[in-house]
């Protein structure tokens, strides 16, 4: 667990490339199901995600998706992409296209940055 409040929490998706998702604590089937609020913490949080992505692996793409085809609750998927990933251009469920050797750093310290962009990002509306 990288983070958690009373609406969201956000895990690793263990990966050759920096993958986080955000669940909703509350089980919800659709974005849409969700209250405003949890609806603005989800986006708050992949808004958080993506701006700590970037400044701390600098990748070529951010890609988000929200799918739940295999797990039927409300959760975004953002993960770091680079051009020289195994997939890319492909999504990560698409077709490998080389095997990758990526040289990223600590997605362990990225966490800890992560964790503390996150509370600081939610306690701005507290």
């Amino acid at each position: 667990m990288i983070y958690e409040n009373d609406l969201i929490y956000v895990e690793q998706e263990v990966n050759e490339i920096p993958w986080v998702k955000i669940f909703t604590k509350k089980e919800y089937k659709e974005i849409s199901d969700c209250e405003e609020f949890t609806q603005k913490a989800i986006f708050k949080a992949a808004i958080c995600v993506e701006k700590t992505m970037i400044s701390f692996y600098n990748p070529d793409k951010i890609n988000m998706a929200s799918f739940a085809n295999y797990l039927p609750r409300v959760h975004l998927h953002v993960m770091a992409r680079f051009k020289n990933d195994s997939y890319f251009p492909e999504c990560m469920w698409g077709k490998k296209q080389r095997d990758a050797k990526l040289n990223l750093p600590s997605f362990d310290k990225f966490s800890e940055l992560l964790n503390k962009n996150l509370k600081e990002c939610f306690e701005k509306d507290s």
